[in-house]
């Protein structure tokens, strides 16, 4: 007898990818406000990859630890936030609200190609170069970050109450069930 492997196709994987990183995030320990917390905040930050040219996540334990977030469940939710591909999607949006929010030209004195042997002699205009290019993308991605952390915050809090009251009432069933085939008809 073989077994053969299936194949999926790449919406399939991220689907399956999705589903297992949820199911992971409503098993994680430490309370709703704490896995809330943990997810809002990683799904919030990954808002600010890009942006920031992945700088982010020399700050991303110190946040979430300050924060007494769940580091387990702020890491499912920058997977996930990697997932749905919403930084990428949101980047010219934002771009188009940090204009308008900020209105001045950003220019920068040093405009120079970027190359990675500059990088690593200790050039960094670069680097400096694409984050002041970037302040519009940097305002608008740091606006839905923060609207999207929040909205995260409340679906995530909501569904671990609910996985929660669902897995006691499962354990019920189940002491319950146990209990009335231990029980014997006619013996005391």
């Amino acid at each position: 007898m073989s077994t053969k492997q299936q194949k999926h196709n790449v919406f399939q994987r991220l689907g399956r990818a999705f589903k297992l990183n949820f199911l992971k995030l409503l098993r994680s320990p430490g309370g709703a406000k704490k896995v809330a917390l943990g997810f809002a905040l990683g799904f919030g930050l990954e808002m600010l990859v890009i942006s920031t040219a992945s700088l982010i996540y020399i700050l991303f334990v110190p946040i979430v630890r300050l924060s007494k977030g769940s580091l387990p469940a702020s890491i499912i939710g920058n997977v996930i936030g990697k997932l749905t591909f919403l930084p990428v999607l949101l980047l010219p949006f934002a771009k188009a609200i940090g204009k308008t929010i900020f209105p001045m030209e950003v220019t920068h004195g040093h405009h120079t190609a970027f190359s990675f042997p500059n990088l690593l002699h200790g050039d960094f205009h670069s680097i400096v170069a694409l984050l002041h290019g970037g302040i519009h993308a940097l305002i608008g991605m740091t606006l839905f970050g923060i609207v999207l952390g929040v909205i995260s915050y409340f679906v995530v809090h909501y569904l671990y109450e609910k996985e929660i009251a669902n897995r006691l009432k499962r354990r019920r069933r189940k002491h319950e069930n146990n209990f009335s085939r231990k029980k014997v008809p006619g013996t005391m």
